[in-house]
């Protein structure tokens, strides 16, 4: 990986962009972790009104997507931002399932007590774009 994508995999938190089948955008922040070029989200077990969530919908109508992780400090010649484009797939109890939950797991241990029950997204990213306010590659 490039060390853009380096810094993207490192982080803990990104934002999810989707598009809603009526146009509008739709950005929520996710946790993910990153095999190779593919960046993997779950619906998790964490309160929600339901699984079946706008974002799920959204992928299904448009599988197109971004993620933008990006760092903040007082010191602006230390800001960062990396996004990945791509194209998103959901999937439930199939290899692609299993291996996202491993990754999942192994990256966040809070996942040792919130249950990973819902679909696992995986996108595959087509495009790293970066923007470092001191030279990244």
């Amino acid at each position: 990986m490039t060390e853009a994508a380096d810094r993207f995999a490192a982080a803990a938190v990104a934002r999810l962009a989707t598009v809603t089948p009526d146009g509008p955008p739709h950005v929520v922040p996710i946790v993910f972790a990153v095999a190779e070029s593919t960046v993997y989200t779950a619906v998790d077990g964490k309160p929600k009104t339901t699984q079946r969530l706008r974002r799920l919908a959204n992928i299904e109508a448009n599988p197109r997507v971004s993620i933008l992780v990006d760092h903040y400090d007082d010191d602006w010649s230390q800001l960062w931002w990396v996004r990945a484009d791509g194209v998103a797939t959901i999937h439930h109890d199939d290899a692609v399932c299993a291996r996202g939950c491993e990754l999942l797991r192994a990256k966040y241990p809070q996942y040792q007590a919130v249950p990973l029950d819902g679909p696992v997204i995986a996108v595959d990213v087509d495009q790293w774009t970066a923007w470092p306010a001191s030279e990244v590659k």
